[in-house]
């Protein structure tokens, strides 16, 4: 499965953006997309996971309530509301695709556990 970003940018704090990824190849073999962010000298961090079919959903602790993960399958795209940005948010984002059986007990927040990374896409805020 290839994955690709879009919908990063510039934003003041306080503001908002949409992250779509969209995946292409064997988006039928996907179970699960996640969303990681990387800062600079940081390790890459958990944002939120989906799962591709059925109901699954899960936030890091330090976006809930401010990020929506979503998912629309006719279009193979699974988007990352994220509201009342602040600077510490600022970061490379990267979506991946998981293919393993889900469960809400799947260490999903662990980057190992899935198969493919979209390039990522830039967010920067500014205060």
């Amino acid at each position: 499965v290839e994955l690709v970003e879009s919908g990063g940018g510039l934003v003041q704090a306080g503001g908002s953006l949409r992250l779509s990824c969209a995946a292409s190849g064997r988006a039928s073999s996907l179970t699960a997309v996640g969303w990681f962010r990387q800062a600079p000298g940081k390790e890459r961090e958990f944002v939120a996971v989906v799962a591709w079919r059925g109901v699954g959903i899960n936030y890091a602790d330090s976006v809930k309530g401010r990020f929506t993960i979503s998912r629309d399958n006719a279009k193979n795209t699974v988007y990352l509301q994220m509201n009342s940005l602040q600077p510490e948010d600022t970061a490379v984002y990267y979506c991946a695709a998981g293919t393993s059986l889900y469960s809400g007990t799947y260490p999903w927040g662990r980057p190992d556990k899935y198969d493919s990374w979209g390039p990522g896409t830039q967010v920067t805020i500014t205060s």
